[in-house]
């Protein structure tokens, strides 16, 4: 018997991130100061992109993106329906409305057959952008939604939120890194605790145009600016002016300093999770009642989340609690949000996403999850559906 409890996600804090903090919290600068841009270059070089803007969290940085690509009131703008809340809010903040695409019953990202069959039946013009998820850390095909997206003249923003280090194989054979900015018009990363790269909260929107990471910079800060280039009078050094109604999405330089550590080891900490994988993989297979997640072999999954379906996912989910496993739902299908239903979705709409809410249950994974640990989880869920 286990001990202390299993969460189905934990933070990972060394030694390392606790001075790499100390020593920015002796320094000059506490917000807008140098580790801010150092993270900003360091995380766009390991996604491969040319801009990267850090901001207070990711929603803020999805609200951001929406607002640079000027969503606005009568824009409607397509959204999957399996994602935490903020991936459609950021549109109805922006005043825009959301239309969900149900998912691949496999990837469980949007599908896009549907989305392709959304935009055959609407007029064009109907519809403005699309929002896709790198859902559970599997990475998007964007090669495949850029070219839908030029052929209806939509914008893509990528919820990258769950897939830091992930990536796709493109048409040419290369390697496609998910926020590298080569499809998506801005790409969003979260770095809240249980994530990749942990900030406490925090997070980065990734770009290759230059317009769109004024905008970003220009919106994370009030839509104040001092660059004597910009500015329409110049009364002395210490002049700024307002230019656009903006936001304080700022990230700290003692946050940004311990996402600099953090980022030192990414690419360790997704090598560790691709081995919790496969124990986790070698465990189930051939289990009647486990279906374990779906990875193609052309693409690298992230594996934020480890996610299986089995058929009493309440009964799991109970059993593994009374164990002190706490896995956890991810997510309740977005569309049957009271919220969303207002708006007028209902029940039976996406059968796919709903179908797969029935039966998902995401055990733990983390970076620092003991092989003792894990044998426990594996024990129990195997215990639990042989019953």
């Amino acid at each position: 018997m286990i001990s202390t409890p299993i969460p189905y996600g934990c933070q990972h804090i060394t030694e390392e991130d606790i001075q790499a903090v100390i020593s920015t919290l002796k320094s000059d600068y506490l917000t807008q100061g140098p580790k801010i841009r150092e993270f900003e270059t360091k995380f766009a070089e390991y996604v491969g992109a040319r801009y990267a803007v850090a901001v207070n969290n990711a929603t803020a940085g999805l609200h951001l993106a929406a607002t640079a690509l000027n969503v606005n009131s009568g824009n409607k703008i397509i959204v999957t329906p399996m994602t935490f809340a903020a991936s459609a809010n950021c549109i109805r903040y922006c005043g825009g409305e959301v239309v969900f695409c149900d998912i691949d019953k496999d990837t469980y990202l949007m599908d896009i057959h549907k989305l392709e069959a959304m935009l055959r039946a609407a007029p064009r013009g109907t519809y403005k952008g699309i929002l896709p998820v790198d859902f559970a850390g599997y990475p998007l095909d964007l090669e495949k939604f850029r070219r839908l997206a030029d052929e209806y003249g939509l914008w893509i923003i990528e919820d990258a939120c769950h897939a830091p280090g992930g990536y796709f194989t493109d048409s040419k054979g290369e390697q496609q890194y998910c926020g590298n900015g080569h499809f998506a018009d801005c790409a969003v990363f979260s770095f809240h605790p249980v994530k990749h790269i942990a900030t406490g909260e925090g997070g980065m929107v990734t770009t290759n145009s230059k317009e769109l990471y004024d905008k970003l910079c220009l919106y994370r800060t009030h839509g104040i600016t001092k660059d004597a280039a910009l500015l329409h009078e110049h009364h002395g050094g210490w002049y700024y002016e307002m230019h656009e109604l903006g936001y304080n999405y700022r990230l700290t330089d003692f946050q940004a300093a311990l996402g600099i550590s953090q980022l030192g080891r990414a690419k360790a900490g997704l090598d560790h999770r691709h081995e919790i994988v496969k124990r986790y993989n070698e465990a189930f297979f051939g289990i009647d009642g486990i279906k374990p997640p779906f990875n193609a072999a052309d693409a690298y999954h992230a594996y934020h989340l480890y996610i299986i379906q089995v058929d009493d996912r309440s009964g799991l989910y109970n059993y593994l609690h009374e164990n002190k496993i706490y896995a956890q739902v991810h997510y309740a299908p977005l569309h049957l949000m009271p919220y969303y239903q207002q708006l007028g979705n209902r029940k039976g709409d996406l059968p796919i996403v709903e179908e797969y809410y029935e039966h998902c249950l995401s055990l733990p994974m983390y970076p620092t999850l003991t092989d003792e640990e894990q044998e426990y989880v594996i024990n129990k869920v195997i215990e639990y559906i042989k019953k």
